[in-house]
């Protein structure tokens, strides 16, 4: 028998394009915020920073109110705050109101993100749905990058592109559910709905280490410009063409890994990609030549979004409700926000080439705890017959003891199934006509009436 084919979850991929849309267009909105407005490079990229802040607080208030709030007016209460931030900071130039209309539109996007976190969690197949949309929001991303330049230099293009994706993506909201289900099901009377979050220390490893690890890759990003122009001599015009070509590749690796699935298990991509990551910044970071940091920028976008699709994964399977996907995804947008200007104050202490293997060694670092969490919660194997219970909703694995192999038996992931009773019927006990007075028996009689009787 063939398995049924699973339906892309298209909405949630539509939000989540909504939602990474803003980090993923940083660079060209900071830049546009430095030449087209009275900023400093310095100020222009504080105000990205307060955007991605924004985006991440939203997450931390959200997670646990998306079930009973309900996914459809989150989400449409999202893209609403991010077409009115986005498009209002669009069409103005006073600063301030640039600058408020970006805070507003961050934590509305982060709105969007949360839910679409949550939601994606829920589904049969976390890793296919998060691929989807870090597929949808690189080619998105790129065809801005590639249109952009031609509108002119206004600083209100990216952002009005970020804004009409979310006014795009609000029909889709539709087939989002409108609220918590009713009856058993419902947040009132299910215990799952207001039980604690499962896996507490492997979530807070995970949001800890995925906070640094986005850190480094946006403190590169933050400074690579500067690296291409002053370090390794590229032209404006090659720079950019260098930077098309490394969301090209961006696309390539969200292929990948949207093709090698959970074959690998997560533990492999997670520590092993991270490892190479870190080699790819130390190289471009050094680089003094374009081949070289071609080379570096390349690479490092094609391994970026595949480790990215994975932790995603590895977030979700840690609550079936979504509530660590979007605590975890808001600790990589506090990364993604401290990132330039990390990158910029160790570059000014220590030089490109020494920022680059300061950043390498902290990935090395936390490429460790990472791979941990996602080898104890990935299913390893245990022997036959084995029980074991994690916390949450109550769970077990049974080996049968009889007519099975004596191979391994795959342990519970981190989604739990559900302990199921099973009614056997009984033989009626004998009725028994009379009784007796109390005493031994003897032995190899059968119980009978007492004496007496």
């Amino acid at each position: 028998m063939f398995a049924p084919r699973t339906t892309a979850p298209w909405p949630l991929v539509a939000l989540f394009t909504a939602g990474y849309m803003p980090p993923y267009l940083l660079p060209t909105t900071v830049g546009r915020l430095d030449t087209g407005l009275p900023l400093s490079a310095t100020q222009a990229g504080a105000v990205g920073s307060a955007l991605l802040l924004s985006s991440a607080s939203a997450g931390f208030l959200l997670a646990s109110r998306v079930q009973r709030t309900g996914p459809r007016a989150l989400s449409r209460l999202g893209l609403l705050l991010a077409v009115l931030g986005y498009g209002g900071a669009a069409l103005t130039t006073a600063v301030p109101a640039v600058v408020a209309g970006l805070v507003v539109g961050g934590f509305g996007s982060g709105t969007a993100t949360t839910v679409a976190a949550t939601r994606i969690a829920a589904e049969r197949d976390p890793h296919r749905a998060s691929t989807l949309g870090l597929l949808s929001v690189s080619a998105l991303a790129g065809a801005v990058y590639l249109t952009v330049p031609h509108l002119g230099r206004s600083h209100g293009l990216p952002l009005a592109a970020i804004a009409l994706t979310a006014l795009a993506v609000w029909p889709l909201t539709g087939r989002l559910p409108a609220g918590a289900a009713a009856g058993p099901d419902a947040p009132g009377t299910d215990p799952a709905a207001t039980a604690p979050l499962p896996h507490r220390r492997s979530g807070a490893v995970l949001a800890v280490t995925v906070l640094f690890w986005a850190l480094a890759q946006n403190s590169l990003w933050g400074v690579s410009g500067r690296i291409g122009l002053s370090q390794a001599g590229l032209s404006e015009a090659a720079l950019g063409a260098v930077l098309a070509a490394a969301l090209g590749a961006g696309l390539i690796g969200v292929l990948a890994a949207g093709a090698i699935g959970p074959r690998l298990g997560r533990a492999v991509p997670i520590g092993g990609g991270t490892v190479l990551i870190a080699g790819c910044i130390a190289l471009s970071a050094a680089a003094t030549t374009p081949a070289v940091f071609a080379t570096g920028e390349i690479a490092w976008n094609t391994l970026y979004p595949v480790v990215l699709s994975y932790l995603i994964g590895l977030a979700a399977s840690l609550d079936p409700r979504g509530r660590w996907a979007a605590l975890v995804g808001s600790a990589s947008a506090l990364g993604t926000a401290a990132g330039p200007l990390t990158g910029s104050a160790l570059s000014a202490q220590a030089g490109y080439a020494g920022m680059g293997l300061v950043l390498a060694a902290g990935l090395l670092l936390v490429s460790a705890p990472m791979t941990a969490v996602a080898l104890h919660t990935g299913g390893r194997p245990l022997l036959p017959g084995a029980v074991r219970r994690r916390g949450g909703t109550p769970a077990a694995l049974v080996a049968a003891t009889t007519g099975t192999s004596g191979g391994a038996v795959p342990e519970v992931g981190a989604v739990e199934q559900p302990v199921v009773e099973i009614a056997v019927e009984a033989p009626a006990a004998p009725v028994q006509r009379a009784y007796g007075t109390a005493g031994p028996w003897q032995s190899g009689t059968a119980p009978g009436p007492g004496p007496g009787t």
